[in-house]
């Protein structure tokens, strides 16, 4: 007679069969994505004409795969501590990739050193990032806001848990990057994705300006007018002064300047030394980004403060030719920066012709808008 132990055992067997089968997930074990194709496929980056190459990594190319991942990631406001912000929630398409607010706010309302700069054309800026340079590719300045106390204040080690416990994510990075497990996703590939995304805003190459330059528009008499005070092209006009800094195709020579906007008399004294922080320099103190004039009109509050809300503000600071220390060996604004004295005329024309700098087809893109929306 059989004991009832070897009749308890077989009713037992397919249990720990079902169990075994379920843990190894049919052959899987857990956390491997190998099963899932590994085949990125090339973006292809539309570059206006006329416009210089973009400085891409050859460890990070551009991949469809990888710009769709850094667009979620962008969007989602997991990498925040309380999951309550994105980068986008700073950086708005619909405002040029910024916010509009004079200063950053983050979480929990935590107020910021500085203005949200722009990301429009950001893969350009070949010359350091953040408003004094302080990183040199978009791979590391995509962890800054991460780990800044001030913006999303979570830290590198709980943003790679969290991706790695996400039940998309995982499957994303596999495909993007070619991952064998969850636990290779890293900060390293986080920081890829997101800058794979960045690199692809890019605005200006459908705007008055630049369907004007190729030949297809024409501009208006004020437009024109005030194309020759912006580049200097007519030495019977004003010359504004305007392009030494802001340089066509990009509109920005990726250039760290004062600007005159801050009252001081020793270079010291900058109550954001900007640049000067960076190299360590005294003749750098006060020096900020030249940043890109494209799509300024989606955007207000100017410069690195936010203190000018309005371009008319701008143009009212470059018309009376800032500020400048009595003492010569503490000036260092630039020496464009001088009194203009625009007239009526001269100042809308100007302004008229500032206004062709607006591209706004970029919003129209679908790889830039946000994900969780639908698109």
């Amino acid at each position: 007679m059989r004991s009832k132990f070897f009749w308890v055992s077989l009713l037992l067997i397919p249990l720990i069969v079902f169990a075994c089968r379920d843990d190894d997930s049919n052959g899987i074990s857990e956390g491997d994505l190998t099963h899932i194709p590994f085949d990125p496929q090339t973006y292809k980056l539309e570059i206006p004409e006329g416009w210089p190459q973009m400085e891409i990594p050859e460890d990070n190319p551009l991949t469809y795969e990888g710009v769709q991942l850094g667009r979620r990631l962008f969007f989602d406001p997991i990498l925040s501590v309380d999951n309550s912000i994105s980068c986008a929630s700073c950086h708005i398409p619909e405002k040029g990739f910024s916010d509009n607010l004079p200063i950053a706010v983050g979480v929990g309302g935590a107020v910021g050193r500085r203005k949200t700069m722009s990301l429009i054309n950001v893969g350009f800026n070949n010359n350091g990032l953040f408003w004094d340079g302080r990183v040199q590719t978009l791979e590391e300045q995509s962890l800054h806001p991460i780990i800044d106390p001030l913006e999303m204040n979570s830290t590198l080690e709980e943003s790679e848990r969290r991706l790695r416990d996400h039940e998309e994510y995982p499957a994303r990075f596999r495909k993007a990057f070619g991952i064998s497990k969850k636990e290779e996703i890293t900060s390293d590939l986080l920081a890829k994705a997101l800058a794979q995304f960045q690199r692809i805003i890019i605005a200006g190459g459908n705007s008055i300006f630049s369907r004007a330059m190729r030949g297809e528009i024409a501009f208006t008499d004020a437009q024109w007018n005030g194309f020759e005070m912006f580049f200097d092209a007519n030495l019977l006009t004003l010359d504004a002064e305007c392009a030494h800094c802001h340089l066509s195709p990009l509109f920005t020579i990726n250039e760290y300047l004062n600007n005159g906007i801050t009252q001081t008399e020793r270079l010291e004294d900058h109550p954001d030394p900007g640049r000067g922080a960076v190299t360590g320099r005294l003749g750098d103190y006060g020096k900020f980004r030249t940043t890109t004039l494209f799509n300024w009109e989606l955007r207000n509050h100017f410069m690195h403060d936010g203190r000018f809300k309005t371009m008319d503000d701008v143009l009212d600071h470059y018309n009376s030719g800032g500020h400048r220390p009595s003492d010569p060996d503490e000036d260092n604004v630039d020496l464009l920066i001088y009194p203009l004295n625009m007239s009526e005329i001269e100042r809308y024309e100007l302004m008229e012709f500032l206004k062709t700098l607006t591209d706004t087809s970029f919003l129209s893109n679908p790889d830039l808008q946000n994900p969780f929306d639908g698109n």
